[in-house]
C-alpha cells in the first residue's frame, strides 16, 4: 500500500454511519426528516423524564393499589381444563366426536379432520370458602384458594406462540414494541437506584420463543428494557470485571467514557447516548449490588426447604425465592418465564399425562411458597401476582395430521383460557367469568388481553388511555387503538 492509498484508507476508517446519513445524496437525509415529522406529528410523552437520571421514582397519576409486580408466565400455555376450569359436561362427553359447531369456521394450529373430546385428566376439588376448582396437580396453590382472583376468560387474537406471546408482554403481536415491564418503569422508575427496575428470570432450559423482544423497550429509551438475571453461575452476564481489572480502574475507566459520550451527545443529540451514560452507570452499581441480592445461599433453611430451593442450580423454585427478594429490594417489575407447558401430546415430555405433570410439579410448592412469603413480609398487599399462559388448549385431544396423537394432548385455543391474580388492589378468594360447559369460549364476561393490560396499569395508578409514548405519528399505547376496558368486577 502506498502513502496515498493509506491516507485514503486512514480517511474511511473515520467515516461512521453518521457521517453517510449525513452526507449522502440518496434521500436517507429526507427520510430522516420525514420520520421527524411523524413523531412531531403525534403528540408529546405522557412521562417527562430527567436524562441524566431516568430511573428516578415518579408518583404515579392516580392512587395506586400496587407498586410493584411479579409476572409468572408459563411459557407454552397450560390446559387451563386440567388446572382450574372443571368441566363435568366435557368429563361426560370424553372420547365422543367433535361437534361439527365447534369446528367449522375455527382455526387450528394442528387439528384437522373430526378430532374426540377430552375431559379433564386430573381429579378436581373446591377449595376455601371461595369454592374455587383445583385439579389435583396443584395441591399446594389450592391452599391459597382464598387468595386468587380468576379470570376463566381470558381471550387473545393470537393462536400461534411467538405472537401470543408478544401479544401477552408488549400488546401487539409484532415485534418492536415496549413490554409491559418497560412501560411501568418508564412510568414509575424504580425504588432503589442500586439495581435494574426490570428484572426477568429463566427456567425451564430455554427462553421463549421470541427471544429478549419480549422484555424488550422497544420505542421507548432502552434503559427501561429489561436485564435478563441468572439464578446458577453470574447473576448477570459481563456485569463483573475482567480478570486484573479493579473496580478502582473501572471507575476511571467510566469517567473517560462518560466524558466522551457527553462530547458526543453535545454534537448528535441522540438521547440513545444518555440512555447509555444511564446504563453503564447502573452496571457499575450493580456490580455490588446484584450478587447480594440474587445470593439466595444466606437464606435461613427453613425458607429453602418451604420453596423447594437449591443454591447454585437454575430452577423455577430459586428464579420464586429471587423473586421474593428483588420485590423486598425495590424492583419494579420482576419477570418469571418458565418454558416447557406446549402439551400436544405429540410425545411424552409434550402429553398431559407426563410432562404436563412433572411441570405442574415444578410449579405447585415455589408459588405457594411465593404468596405464602410476599404475606409474612407485610409486600403482598402491595405487590401484584401475576399467573397465565399465552392461550388456552381445546376441550378436543389433538390429531395432528387427522390421526389422533399417541400422547394426550391438546392444542392451542385463543378462545377461552384462565389467568389469576392475588395480592394488591384485586378481589381474593373471587372468579370472574365464565366459559361454556366444555371450556371451549367465553359465555359470560369475556375478557381481551387489552382489558387486561388497562386494568394492570389501573391497579398501578394509570389511565391506559393517557400513558402514551409518541412514535411514527401516533401516540402508542400498551393497550394500542382497539377498545379496551378496565375489568372492574376484580377490584377489590
Amino acid at each position: 500500500m502506498n502513502f496515498l492509498e493509506q491516507i485514503q484508507h486512514d480517511r474511511l476508517q473515520q467515516v461512521t454511519r453518521r457521517h453517510f446519513l449525513r452526507d449522502c445524496t440518496t434521500g436517507l437525509g429526507g427520510m430522516w426528516l420525514a420520520s421527524q415529522g411523524l413523531a412531531n406529528a403525534a403528540g408529546k410523552p405522557a412521562i417527562v423524564r430527567n436524562t441524566d437520571d431516568p430511573l428516578a421514582a415518579l408518583a404515579p397519576l392516580l392512587a395506586p393499589k400496587a407498586k410493584r409486580v411479579i409476572f409468572l408466565h408459563m411459557v407454552g400455555a397450560p390446559s387451563q381444563l386440567d388446572l382450574f376450569d372443571y368441566k363435568p359436561e366435557l368429563h361426560r362427553l370424553s372420547g365422543q366426536e367433535c361437534p361439527k359447531e365447534f369446528l367449522e369456521g375455527k382455526r387450528f394450529a394442528f387439528i384437522q379432520g373430526v378430532p374426540k373430546m377430552l375431559g379433564p385428566q386430573f381429579p378436581f376439588k373446591q377449595y376455601g370458602q371461595s369454592g374455587a376448582w383445583f385439579s389435583d396437580r396443584l395441591p399446594n396453590l389450592a391452599q391459597h384458594a382464598d387468595k386468587l382472583c380468576f379470570i376463566k376468560t381470558m381471550q387473545t387474537d393470537q393462536f400461534n406462540h411467538g405472537p401470543a406471546e408478544l401479544l401477552v408482554h408488549t400488546g401487539n403481536q409484532n415485534l418492536g414494541y415496549p413490554s409491559i415491564g418497560s412501560w411501568v418503569t418508564w412510568g414509575l422508575g424504580t425504588d432503589n437506584r442500586n439495581l435494574p427496575g426490570f428484572m426477568v428470570l429463566i427456567s425451564g432450559g430455554r427462553i421463549p420463543r421470541v427471544g429478549a423482544s419480549i422484555w424488550g423497550s422497544g420505542f421507548l429509551p432502552s434503559v427501561y428494557q429489561g436485564v435478563q438475571c441468572r439464578s446458577s453461575g453470574e447473576p448477570v452476564l459481563n456485569a463483573a470485571n475482567p480478570p486484573g481489572i479493579s473496580r478502582d480502574v473501572r471507575r476511571t475507566a467510566l469517567d473517560a467514557l462518560d466524558q466522551l459520550d457527553r462530547q458526543t451527545h453535545s454534537q448528535f443529540n441522540d438521547p440513545e447516548t444518555l440512555t447509555r451514560i444511564a446504563q453503564y452507570e447502573m452496571a457499575f452499581r450493580m456490580q455490588v449490588s446484584v450478587p447480594e441480592v440474587m445470593d439466595i445461599s444466606k437464606e435461613p433453611a427453613h425458607i429453602h426447604e418451604m420453596y423447594g430451593t437449591q443454591p447454585g442450580k437454575e430452577s423455577f423454585a430459586n428464579n420464586c425465592l429471587l423473586a421474593r427478594r428483588l420485590a423486598e429490594a425495590g424492583t419494579r417489575y420482576i419477570q418469571l418465564f418458565d418454558w416447557g407447558w406446549d402439551s400436544h401430546g405429540s410425545n411424552a415430555s409434550e402429553s398431559i399425562n407426563d410432562g404436563f405433570v412433572r411441570k405442574c410439579r415444578d410449579i405447585d410448592k415455589p408459588i405457594s411458597a411465593l404468596l405464602t412469603d410476599l404475606e409474612q413480609r407485610g409486600l403482598l398487599e402491595d405487590t401484584l401476582v401475576v399467573w397465565s399462559g399465552e392461550f388456552g388448549r381445546t376441550p378436543m385431544q389433538e390429531n395432528r395430521g387427522g390421526t389422533t396423537n399417541k400422547f394426550v394432548g391438546r392444542d392451542h385455543n385463543p378462545g377461552a383460557f384462565t389467568l389469576w391474580m392475588a395480592g394488591a388492589g384485586v378481589k381474593p378468594g373471587f372468579t370472574y367469568g365464565e366459559t361454556d360447559p366444555v371450556g371451549y369460549s367465553a359465555a359470560k364476561d369475556p375478557v381481551h388481553i387489552r382489558d387486561f393490560h388497562a386494568t394492570m396499569l389501573h391497579l398501578l395508578g394509570f389511565d391506559h388511555k393517557k400513558l402514551s409514548f409518541p412514535f411514527q405519528g401516533l401516540d402508542q399505547k400498551l393497550t394500542g387503538v382497539k377498545p379496551a376496558k378496565v375489568v372492574s368486577g376484580i377490584l377489590a
